[in-house]
Parts: C-alpha cells; sequence; structure tokens
C-alpha cells in the first residue's frame, strides 16, 4: 500500500446503462446517442469518466457530479496533493475537525486491520519513503536498505498507533505517516456507485481503478470481467461474473523499486519487506472498499489465513495466483 501510482497509469471508467433509469421514466435508447467522456487525473492517475446514456443532458449531469465526487475525495485523500488532508495529517500529526469522509474511511480503514491481524495497515508510509529515498540514490545497494534503517521505519509502523475521533486524528508515534492508496479508490468507487443509484441507474459498471456493478447488464446477463495476469498482459487468470459486487486486484508488478522486482509498492508491516507469496490476489466482495482492503491484505497472508477470514465474511471469494504459476479459488 503505497504511492504505486506515481508511475503506474490507472484507467477510470465509468460504463453507465441507461435501461431502468427512475428519474428519466422509461428510456427508448437510440443507436445515434453518444458516451459523454470526461479524462483528466484523479486519486494520483490518469482517469475517465465514460457515460453510455440516450438522454446527453442527463448523462452530463451525473458525469459532473461524479467528476466533483472524486475530486473532493482525492482533495481529502491524496498523497500526491499537499493541501490534502492526509497531507496535512502527515506533516503534523494531527487533523483537527476532520472531513467526516476522513473519519469514515479511517474508521473503516482501521477495522479492516484489526481484522486481518494488521496484514492491512494505513501506517506503512514509512516504508515507502524508505524504499524511495534507497532508490533515488545513484548505486543504491540492490539488497535494499540496511536492516537498520528498516527497523528504524518499522519503529513508526502499526495502526495501533492511529487514534480516530469526529472532531480529532492523531497519530501517536514521531515521525508516522499514513497512507490510504490500499483503500481509498475502493472507497471512492462505492461513493460513485452510490450517487449513480440516486442517480437512478440500475444497470451500471463503475470502474476507478477497482471495478463494481450495479445491478447486471441490460439484457440480464452479469457483467463479466478479466482478470489479467500482470506478468503477460495478453492472458488472462480467469473471469467473474458480477451482479451488486465489486472485484479488485492487487499486485507487486503495479509498481517495482527495483528491475528484479523484489521490492514492490505492497508492504508487510510485519517485515518491513515485500511479500512475495502470490503474483497477484484479485477479491470478489459486495463493495468495493471491501475487496480493495482485502486484496492488499491478503497478499501479505498464508493460504490459510486467508482462508479463515474469507469463511468469516457472507459474499468474499478470493482467486490466488501464486508465485510458482498455480492460480487458485477460495470461496466461502
Amino acid at each position: 500500500m503505497s504511492q504505486s501510482a506515481l508511475t503506474r497509469r490507472r484507467f477510470v471508467t465509468i460504463a453507465a446503462s441507461a435501461f431502468g433509469v427512475a428519474m428519466l421514466g422509461r428510456v427508448v435508447p437510440s443507436r445515434a446517442s453518444e458516451p459523454v467522456r470526461w479524462r483528466g487525473s484523479a486519486l494520483g492517475a490518469q482517469v475517465s469518466i465514460e457515460i453510455h446514456h440516450p438522454d446527453c443532458v442527463a448523462a452530463e449531469r451525473l458525469v459532473e457530479r461524479s467528476v466533483r465526487a472524486v475530486h473532493r475525495l482525492e482533495q481529502m485523500f491524496s498523497l500526491y496533493r499537499p493541501d490534502s488532508a492526509i497531507c496535512a495529517l502527515n506533516r503534523s500529526g494531527v487533523l483537527i475537525a476532520p472531513d467526516r469522509d476522513v473519519v469514515a474511511l479511517l474508521q473503516t480503514t482501521l477495522d479492516f486491520a484489526a481484522q486481518t491481524g494488521g496484514a492491512f495497515d494505513p501506517t506503512v508510509q514509512p516504508l515507502w519513503e524508505l524504499y524511495r529515498r534507497h532508490f533515488e540514490r545513484t548505486g543504491a545497494d540492490p539488497s535494499g536498505p540496511a536492516k537498520a534503517d528498516v527497523a528504524g521505519a518499522l519503529a513508526k509502523v502499526g495502526y495501533d498507533g492511529v487514534l480516530v475521533s469526529a472532531d480529532r486524528i492523531a497519530l501517536k508515534r514521531p515521525g508516522a505517516a499514513i497512507t490510504l492508496n490500499g483503500i481509498a479508490q475502493g472507497f471512492a468507487t462505492d461513493r460513485v456507485v452510490d450517487l449513480l443509484r440516486k442517480g437512478g441507474m440500475t444497470s451500471t459498471l463503475v470502474d476507478i481503478g477497482e471495478i463494481r456493478a450495479i445491478g447486471a447488464r441490460p439484457d440480464g446477463v452479469p457483467w463479466r470481467v478479466g482478470l489479467a495476469d500482470p506478468e503477460t498482459t495478453s492472458a488472462n487468470l480467469g473471469t467473474v461474473d458480477l451482479v451488486d459486487r465489486a472485484v479488485a486486484t492487487s499486485s507487486g508488478a503495479g509498481f517495482r523499486f527495483d528491475p528484479a522486482g523484489q521490492f514492490t509498492h505492497l508492504f508487510d508491516p510485519s517485515t518491513g519487506r515485500s511479500p512475495s507469496l502470490y503474483r497477484s490476489v484479485s477479491v470478489v466482495a459486495p463493495t468495493a472498499t471491501e475487496a480493495d482492503a482485502l486484496s492488499t491484505a491478503f497478499s501479505m497472508l498464508d493460504r490459510g489465513r486467508i482462508g479463515t477470514i474469507v469463511q468469516a465474511r457472507a459474499g468474499v471469494e478470493v482467486l490466488l495466483a501464486h508465485a510458482e504459476g498455480s492460480v487458485q479459488w477460495l470461496r466461502g
């Protein structure tokens, strides 16, 4: 969990079908209608929004609302904007009168940290900074930072050092810093889904780095999503059918500090190093927030611990692409 999107392009697409739009009454799609599109930057990535809708005015309104919602969340959660709430918290160690969405996401983040035994931890940002500084140096040791430096960064890590209330957020450990990059895109996806539902959309596929479906396709068939092999872009590891569910994937291949890929944007908070059990982990869950957080957490855990968590959570499925090449589904 880190600022991996600094160099990784992530495209955000909202493809919304207008069938069953309550706010417009009965809609007859027109072959001549063109999708309304928006492209720009948000949450540290190149993004786009595309809505297929026979009423272009209604589509433009939904696009504008979606863009405003995503930019508002970026203003709070981005590590690339020095004026964001998270950057302000990391600089001073305290955030007074935080926005309720910041409080909600941090509380959710800490819940996932506890439920995964700390495998998902928002305080690993000092590890990202350590590895960034190390590999930016000319002639950097390819074996990574010194053990003493890793231990120093780990001393700042620990989700139990984050205090969250409606009127104050504080980091107890000196030098602590947080990142929400392992959950914020899922949270943003869910917020846009809520917005589109309020706008009357009943058959929609939303992709903001993580994918969530509203209902099925207009013809009643589930939305089918291919899970790409991170090592071979031309191949799929499998497919998943979505109806009112979400899917998210975590992979160290998304960003690598070194050519060998030994050090990636994923950090195990128990060791300070990048995990190497899986090529990728994909999670299907009822919400994109849950799928996003669990795909990050499961990247750190062995199959047995993942299976225990999956059994305790309704509607969760996991596709593990093991490092040695095998692929395995775990279902509750």
